[in-house]
């Protein structure tokens, strides 16, 4: 049985991380079955960072990696029809989303304006966790903001960066049906892993007021999370 490692869910969605939901939207988009297993603590994880997954003794890393894997070991269709331009662009979209990534952590950890209530939302939620240890989380997160550079801008400037990633979506996603067409596919997964990390947040961040004034990417949001949590799933 194949199994997903990744971290805690949060506001209603399956990952707090948008790595970690990417993996597990694509999952449900493509049929696979899988267990899914929660941590917060990564350090055994393939190079220290989750998500990954067990496929019967052989573990992946990677959100990319991971999907490439299954891909190929289950010849999976999700993607099939794609052309060479769609498929260009959907690492035009990677990319785009791994910038977009470290603005909104940096907006959860970093900026005291909303790491309170990212604490506190966390601590409701998990019970396990106490203030000692996410602390400690806060710090090491400082650590990586400052080595990837993020950490290194000012709030303002820091924001700009994830509020023009978060327009180039605004004008890429369609008001209606997904990203190459009227079903969904690696790309929407994608999406939704790091938008639906910020549009089910209560926390009023520039990416979610920003994200909130963008009916289409509220739209693809909330399309996403029926189609990977149920036509009941609560928005």
């Amino acid at each position: 049985m194949l199994t997903l490692y990744s971290y805690p869910p949060l506001f209603g969605v399956a990952d707090n991380n948008g790595y970690g939901l990417k993996v597990f939207a694509f999952l449900k988009l493509a049929g696979v079955p899988f267990q899914h297993e929660h941590l917060f603590d990564a350090s055994t994880a393939p190079r220290g960072q989750l998500p990954y997954i067990d496929d019967d003794g052989v573990a992946v890393g990677d959100s990319g990696s991971i999907l490439a894997h299954l891909t190929a070991s289950r010849q999976l269709t999700i993607d099939a029809e794609l052309t060479a331009t769609e498929r260009d662009e959907n690492l035009l979209f990677s990319r785009l989303l791994d910038d977009l990534y470290w603005v909104m952590s940096f907006s959860r950890w970093k900026d005291e304006r909303f790491w309170p209530a990212f604490r506190d939302a966390l601590l409701a939620e998990h019970p396990s966790l106490d203030v000692g240890c996410l602390d400690k989380a806060r710090q090491y997160n400082f650590q990586r903001y400052a080595a990837q550079g993020i950490g290194r801008f000012e709030p303002d400037a820091a924001y700009a960066r994830g509020l023009d990633d978060l327009a180039l979506l605004a004008r890429r996603v369609p008001q209606e049906g997904f990203v190459h067409g009227p079903r969904p596919t690696s790309a929407d997964a994608a999406i939704y892993g790091f938008l639906a990390n910020i549009n089910f947040s209560p926390i009023p961040t520039p990416l979610k007021l920003f994200l909130a004034a963008q009916p289409n990417l509220v739209g693809h949001c909330e399309d996403m999370h029926r189609a990977v949590m149920g036509p009941s799933a609560q928005l």
